[in-house]
């Protein structure tokens, strides 16, 4: 069984893992990082996080240009059509490549390790349904074209579906670019739409903070806020009512795992290494890893933030 060898792996001083990421100063990122550093720290190896402080994937071919070989590479995926070529010339050099946060089904990275994005969305619309007591017209903010994010409108859509008085009357793009999301929910005071508006949803992490700052910075109360990830200032929201509540992810977890699934297969790869196991019955590794999901709302955002201040 390819996990059999887990417990005596022998590494080498320039072994290396790299997280390929984007945005990677934000808090979500951050600590996806610090998941892969504890990870490392107990192998004896080395690992670097990479990519820009906004929106794009060039960090990925930065990575393969490496002049010591990467041991393997977690990627999470904005544009699965762009980094697909990327990872099968990673997997065709024999590093292994897992995907996190964001999937590349299409590609031959090993596995994806992250949430169930479908069940996050359902999840989050639980909360939204039952903030809006079932009727209400909501504005929803994304990015349309990323994967994971396709899943969590999904699992919304789905679960809007069998309550007929909430409407999704908008569907903002933010690109990437808070701002976006500020300006909007601003222009929607401006033009005296917002007294149409019920509730706003945010299926990325960064929007919802700023929906909730422009309706305190006017005085606007009543609209049903629903996040994605655990931001500080989302948490701030939620102790302050703000927010409803957000869909938490275990980003920690998604490092851990997928360096130590990265070094598996480092030392004892699958063979062949890019071959597409998805759709090998016989396949030795899982197509998905979940790492869970869960709310956090105001019954339970304290015991959240000392948890995660203890670590």
């Amino acid at each position: 069984m390819w996990l059999a060898g887990c417990s005596g792996s022998p590494h080498a001083s320039t072994e290396k893992y790299y997280l390929v990421a984007a945005n990677i100063k934000i808090p979500y990122w951050q600590n996806v990082n610090a998941g892969l550093m504890h990870a490392v720290t107990q192998m004896g190896v080395k690992a670097e996080m990479s990519g820009p402080d906004t929106f794009d994937h060039d960090a990925f071919q930065q990575v393969l240009a490496e002049k010591i070989k990467p041991s393997g590479i977690m990627v999470s995926v904005a544009d699965p059509a762009l980094i697909q070529p990327d990872i099968d010339a990673a997997t065709a050099q024999g590093i292994p490549v897992v995907t996190v946060d964001a999937d590349a089904p299409a590609s031959k990275r090993l596995t994806f390790i992250g949430t169930d994005n479908y069940k996050a969305g359902t999840m989050g619309a639980e909360l939204a349904i039952k903030q809006l007591q079932g009727k209400g017209n909501v504005v929803i903010f994304a990015m349309p074209e990323q994967a994971n994010l396709k899943d969590r409108l999904h699992g919304y859509h789905d679960a809007f579906e069998t309550h007929y008085g909430i409407k999704v009357v908008e569907t903002v793009d933010i690109k990437g670019d808070p701002r976006i999301a500020f300006d909007h929910v601003q222009e929607l005071v401006d033009k005296k739409i917002i007294d149409k508006i019920d509730g706003f949803i945010c299926v990325e992490a960064i929007a919802c903070p700023e929906v909730a700052d422009v309706l305190d910075r006017n005085k606007i109360t009543g609209k049903v806020v629903v996040a994605m990830d655990t931001d500080p200032r989302t948490l701030d929201w939620i102790k302050k009512g703000g927010i409803a509540g957000t869909i938490a992810q275990k980003p920690f977890t998604m490092g851990y795992v997928g360096a130590m699934t990265l070094d598996l297969a480092h030392h004892y790869p699958p063979v062949p290494l890019d071959k597409n196991w998805a759709v090998d019955p016989h396949s030795q590794l899982p197509t998905f890893m979940g790492t869970g999901e869960f709310l956090v709302d105001k019954s339970n955002v304290d015991s959240f933030i000392s948890e995660t201040a203890q670590k």
